[in-house]
């Protein structure tokens, strides 16, 4: 990228120069010479680049050599002072101001960029700078809430603001010298105005407020089982929660078989239990009880609690006929000691 050439006289501060520094390349353009000689009330031979640089440096150092970049409507007042009117002509008239932002060329090169360089006149300078101070200023400390520090920063973005606006400098075209006039005045063309009203709205930053400030919430660290203050809390142990035992089926039942049992209702204390739920114990119990017939249900095949218990007959073991076998053991009235005479009769 190309160095960009700016004379002193473009600095911050810096006074208008007497001469301003043109530089022209090796083949004059068509336009800059009608355009020479159309502002010129003396002709003027411009026959050579040397005769066109000494024309143009002539005119553009000039006293009268100011030229109107742009201009802005800006308010009178500070927002709280603005007239209310209902005819919106008779606010702008009486609230509004049109300021002219006039600057002079300060350099001209048509060798490396091809640009004109302008710098804010003195005047126009004082004029924004009171601007911000009176209106701006005021106006963004009425939209924003009061710190403690809120008087040194509106201080400090207005210093800002002065040494923003001192070192303002546009840059555009060298075609932007066919808007050029009588005694080197001109006005910019080309919509290169709005460029230049863009530029010094950007300048007049807002009052910003600081951020607000974060609070770190202090949280209470859990307590464990080493530290005092959790003493008590461990030694207090949950109260378990009990849960009956399995009983098995067959203990519930009644242990008397005389005692008859109705069907299940709401107040039996018979548990209900599941097919799949039903343990039968190892070794199995000398008797086992007669279960009654199942009771179905939409959930599945459940045992209930018999109807009717009665005591179990006790048969006869052959062991109580080994010592009495073929002497008087009869079944019903039938001797076995008299077969012989029951076969004869036969």
């Amino acid at each position: 990228m190309p160095v960009q050439l700016l004379p002193a006289s473009a600095a911050a501060f810096a006074p208008r120069a007497a001469s301003v520094n043109v530089v022209l390349g090796s083949k004059v353009e068509p336009w800059l010479t009608q355009t020479l000689k159309r502002i010129n009330r003396v002709k003027r031979p411009l026959n050579s680049v040397p005769q066109h640089q000494r024309c143009l440096t002539e005119t553009l150092s000039s006293p009268n050599a100011i030229w109107t970049l742009t201009s802005m409507m800006l308010p009178k007042a500070p927002e709280s002072e603005l007239r209310k009117d209902s005819n919106p002509l008779i606010e702008a008239i009486f609230n509004y101001q049109l300021i002219h932002l006039e600057a002079y060329i300060v350099h001209v090169d048509m060798v490396l960029r091809n640009e004109v360089a302008y710098k804010l006149t003195p005047e126009t300078i004082e004029t924004l700078i009171e601007y911000h101070k009176d209106i701006h200023c005021v106006n963004s400390k009425a939209h924003t809430y009061d710190w403690s520090e809120k008087e040194q920063q509106c201080k400090k973005l207005h210093e800002e603001f002065i040494q923003a606006i001192n070192k303002f400098v546009f840059r555009t075209h060298v075609s932007a010298l066919e808007g050029l006039e009588e005694d080197g005045a001109g006005e910019l063309l080309g919509g290169k105005s709005d460029e230049v009203k863009k530029a010094i709205n950007n300048l007049f930053k807002p009052l910003l407020p600081p951020p607000p400030r974060i609070i770190d919430v202090v949280r209470q660290p859990p307590l464990l089982p080493s530290s005092p203050g959790a003493a008590n809390l461990w030694s207090q142990a949950p109260t378990p929660v009990t849960m009956p035992a399995p009983v098995d089926s067959w203990k519930i039942l009644p242990s008397s078989p005389s005692v008859a049992s109705t069907s299940p209702d709401s107040s039996s204390p018979v548990m209900w239990m599941g097919m799949n739920e039903v343990q039968i114990p190892s070794p199995p119990p000398a008797y086992s009880q007669p279960y009654s017939q199942p009771y179905t249900t939409t959930a599945g095949l459940y045992y209930t609690s018999p109807l009717v218990t009665s005591p179990i007959p006790h048969l006869p073991l052959p062991s109580m006929f080994a010592p009495q076998c073929g002497v008087s053991v009869g079944y019903n009235s039938f001797g076995w000691d008299r077969y012989h005479e029951y076969t004869t009769t036969m």
